[in-house]
Parts: structure tokens; C-alpha cells; sequence
């Protein structure tokens, strides 16, 4: 078995996969939760037999967080524990930009997807919004937006009289109200913003793309943008188990 994880800086998401590669189980955490007792408490929760695993691996784009989960399971398996920038990834895949300016979720997402056909902009709804582009075999950039909760939080953390507000799926684009007001201008706001960047993205490169959106707010989006998109909820964990190949 094998403990696969992506360490983002809100949540945590730990999978027990199986070395045929089927998940077996998953927990999720807030990343400013992890100490070594609150990490016991977790991972009691995967009903880990730590005797059984043979490889472990993480994205992380958290060092600290890394650090500490590291330590941890070494303790209870002894097993090395990776994380992916760490393995040579050039046999999955061409970074065409500063390897060490692009945090390795992004590039766990691209080797998810990359391929030697297509052309791929993975859009995640994260702590960040971002758009990363995949020429055929080939990862070439991206763009980092701010993030929606983020943005939506700082918003109401600095105007005193703005809510706290969850974000919604509207019809309408004026507001009868500052929350309705807040949310139309966040929703049909990012709706154009994605919209806007992959028009760019496909002008730039005078190229055709599929357009994957994974994350947080990608069930809200989907629908409600002009470009034609799919869903995928399990990009980070198929690169996951994608590279874990390379650990022997």
C-alpha cells in the first residue's frame, strides 16, 4: 500500500492507495491543524496498517507542513517519505519554465494530464486560482489569479460593513442588496475573468485547448462560463499515483 498526499495551504488531503492503484481511503484536514498530536488523531482515521506500506509521497507547496508530516510517518513506517520535486520528473514530463518557481501541485496536475495529443489548460479553484498550460507533452506556464475565498474573506475583513459570504450560483447580475451585490460581482467577476484568460491563453499560442477545472468552486463554474469545460475532482491524486511509479 501506499500513502499518497497534497499539502495546499489551506487543506490537507492524505489517500491510502492500494499498489493497484485504487483509493482506499481518504481524510482531509485544515494545514494550519498539523502538530504531531493532531496528526495521531488524523491518520488514526485511515486505519493505517504502517507494516504494509511501501511507498509514500506528497505534493506540497507548505515546507514546514511537509517537514512535520514527514517526520511523523517516517516514525510509524520507516519508509522514505518523497516529495515531488524532490524525484527527476523528466520522463513524464517537459518543464519549459523555472522548475522551482512552479509549486509541485501544479506540476502532480499536469503530469496527471499530459500527453502526447493534446493541448490542456487545468484551471484550480485553490487558495489561489490558476491556470496551468500543457502544450502536448510539454508544461509551458501558466497564470496565478486570487483566489475566491480568499479575495471573498479579505473583502469583508477590511469593509466593515460587508458579511462574511459563502458564494453562490445567481442568475441575476445586479444586486438587490450588499450580499446579493458582493456575490454577483465575485460570480459573473470570475466567470469573466476565466473567460478573458483562456481567450488570451488560445491567442498567444494560436492553439486549441481542452480546458480541465478541478477544486474548490469548479462545481459553480462549470455551467456558467462561455468556455467549454470538464470536471475532474481527481487530477492531483491520478498525478499522485502517476509519479509514485518512479519510486522504487
Amino acid at each position: 500500500m501506499y500513502i499518497l498526499g497534497d499539502i495546499g495551504n489551506t487543506e490537507t488531503k492524505v489517500f491510502l492507495v492500494s499498489s493497484n492503484n485504487k483509493i482506499i481511503k481518504k481524510i482531509i484536514f485544515l494545514s494550519k491543524d498539523i502538530n504531531e498530536i493532531r496528526l495521531n488523531k488524523f491518520f488514526i482515521k485511515l486505519n493505517i496498517d504502517y507494516k504494509q506500506i511501501k511507498k509514500i509521497l506528497f505534493c506540497s507547496v507548505v515546507p514546514k507542513s511537509f517537514n512535520l508530516i514527514k517526520k511523523f510517518i517516517y516514525k510509524k513506517t520507516k519508509v522514505k517519505c518523497y516529495e515531488v520535486k524532490n524525484l527527476n520528473l523528466k520522463s513524464l514530463i517537459k518543464i519549459k519554465v523555472n522548475y522551482k518557481q512552479v509549486g509541485s501541485d501544479r506540476i502532480t496536475n499536469a503530469i496527471s494530464l499530459v500527453n502526447n495529443k493534446d493541448n490542456c489548460i487545468i484551471l484550480d479553484f485553490g487558495t489561489a486560482t490558476t491556470f496551468d498550460v500543457l502544450i502536448k507533452d510539454a508544461y509551458v506556464g501558466g497564470i496565478i489569479a486570487p483566489g475566491i475565498k480568499l479575495s471573498l474573506n479579505t473583502l469583508s475583513d477590511k469593509a466593515s460593513l460587508i458579511p462574511k459570504i459563502d458564494l453562490k450560483l445567481i442568475k441575476n447580475v445586479i444586486g438587490k442588496n450588499t450580499i446579493s451585490a458582493v456575490r454577483s460581482g465575485f460570480f459573473w467577476g470570475y466567470a469573466g475573468l476565466i473567460d478573458n484568460i483562456i481567450n488570451l491563453i488560445k491567442k498567444e499560442t494560436r492553439k486549441s485547448f481542452k480546458v480541465i477545472i478541478t477544486g474548490g468552486f469548479s462545481n459553480l463554474f462549470d455551467k456558467s462560463i462561455q468556455t467549454k469545460v470538464s470536471h475532474n475532482k481527481d487530477i492531483t491524486i491520478n498525478g499522485l499515483i502517476k509519479i509514485s511509479k518512479l519510486i522504487k
